[in-house]
């Protein structure tokens, strides 16, 4: 019995041909059924291209913007402690968190009942300089008198020298004695002035450079009876009648980035409420550890709805294109190293593909700089098509007895994008 192998190699070459025939039978039958092979195939016609079930959008007219998106905290726009300047027992706090404060509020006051005794020592030692500076005065001007009785006995040849010397040096000590005196009740002034000062201090308020709205307590540090020493922090003071959101931009941002451009922030205690603020200053270095440098945005915050510590998502314009011609992002492809679109033209319809130089991007549009193009482009089913490939528009689904919706203003039917 003949074996397979034997088979095989007696009718080798009828087998290969046979294989042959059943692919051909097999590609033209695909041809066929795929559309590139059909009736219109035959001598002199060659093939005709597949029609491409393709979905279109229209070119529209629309504002673009370019935006950066960023994070940050929001600070206060001034902040400072106020602290008490001497040391003593807290008496009294009048004010506590949350509190608003005007410019010179009492806020605060210490036990003073030393001081006030300080106050009056002080006053009792300048009565006694003063005093003892009125009776130099009253000693000087008989040291003066003596002085001017001897010069003129001198002169008539009655006294003796000696005596207008003695009467010299006795006025001139004199003197000494007054300016010291003087200096004295000076210094026993500037005490009390020390002493009135550090009573004043006893009585603490909250004050600051300019004039303005009231500020708010935002956090307290001590309570009452509490031993304090100088310089100790009471509580904070802030002005969030604006705030300052601080954030960071990298190196790809940085350079389209500028104090003025207008930003809008949202904070997750107001997710559905938007404010707006201005770039108030971008740092002139980055940092070396991030890559990264510091920008700050002025918050104006009249209803101080925003509070400092608060997270902030911040988006920034860059630029803006009014009335730009877009398109949908995805109809935008690349045939051999160029740019285009797929603009779907004439009846049958057809799919031309058009270079474009595009500008903004926004979300799923893109602005189509050159050239002016109108009628609706090809945004789903590109990736199928050759320049003149014919088409067929599966996003506008004609009603019966309807014409389909065309590229060159045909009526578009329910279903067509707008």
């Amino acid at each position: 019995m003949a074996s397979v192998r034997d088979i095989f190699s007696r009718h080798r070459w009828r087998i290969l041909i046979l294989v042959l025939l059943m692919c051909g039978l097999g590609s033209a039958s695909w041809l066929w059924i795929t559309g590139w092979l059909g009736p219109s195939a035959g001598p002199g016609r060659g093939f005709r291209a597949a029609t491409v079930a393709v979905e279109t959008a229209p070119v529209e007219m629309a504002t673009l913007r370019d935006l950066r998106n960023f994070t940050g905290t929001l600070h206060a726009r001034a902040a400072f402690d106020v602290a008490a300047k001497i040391g003593g027992r807290l008496e009294s706090l009048t004010v506590d968190i949350g509190d608003r404060v005007a410019k010179g509020q009492v806020v605060a006051r210490l036990d003073d009942e030393e001081l006030v005794h300080e106050v009056q020592q002080a006053k009792a030692e300048l009565g006694v300089a003063q005093a003892a500076f009125q009776e130099a005065r009253s000693l000087l001007e008989v040291r003066e008198s003596q002085l001017r009785r001897s010069r003129e006995l001198f002169k008539k040849g009655i006294g003796a020298e000696a005596a207008l010397e003695s009467a010299q040096v006795a006025r001139i000590s004199q003197q000494a004695r007054v300016e010291v005196a003087q200096a004295q009740v000076t210094q026993r002034q500037a005490a009390l002035s020390v002493a009135r000062v550090r009573l004043s201090h006893t009585v603490i308020r909250v004050d600051w450079s300019h004039n303005g709205e009231r500020r708010v307590v935002g956090e307290r540090y001590v309570d009452e009876g509490e031993m304090l020493t100088a310089n100790k922090p009471l509580f904070s003071v802030l002005d969030i009648t604006a705030l300052t959101a601080v954030m960071f931009a990298s190196e790809a941002d940085y350079a389209l980035l500028r104090p003025g451009l207008d930003v809008t922030l949202v904070a997750d205690a107001y997710p559905n409420r938007k404010f707006q603020g201005r770039i108030a200053r971008i740092a002139p270095q980055f940092r070396q550890e991030s890559r990264q440098a510091r920008m700050e945005v002025t918050v104006p915050n009249p209803e101080r709805l925003l509070k400092p510590g608060m997270y902030v998502r911040v988006e920034v314009e860059i630029s803006r294109a009014e009335g730009a011609r877009v398109v949908p992002l995805q109809s935008v492809v690349d045939r051999n190293g160029r740019k285009g679109v797929f603009l779907v033209e004439g009846e049958p319809p057809v799919a031309r593909f058009i270079p474009v130089r595009t500008g903004l991007a926004q979300q799923d549009q893109i602005q189509v700089i050159e050239p002016d193009l109108k009628g609706r482009v090809v945004n789903l089913g590109q990736h199928l098509l050759q320049d003149g490939s014919p088409v067929r528009l599966v996003d506008a689904p004609s009603a019966p007895g309807t014409p389909p919706a065309t590229a060159d203003g045909g009526k578009p039917t329910s279903g067509a994008r707008k």
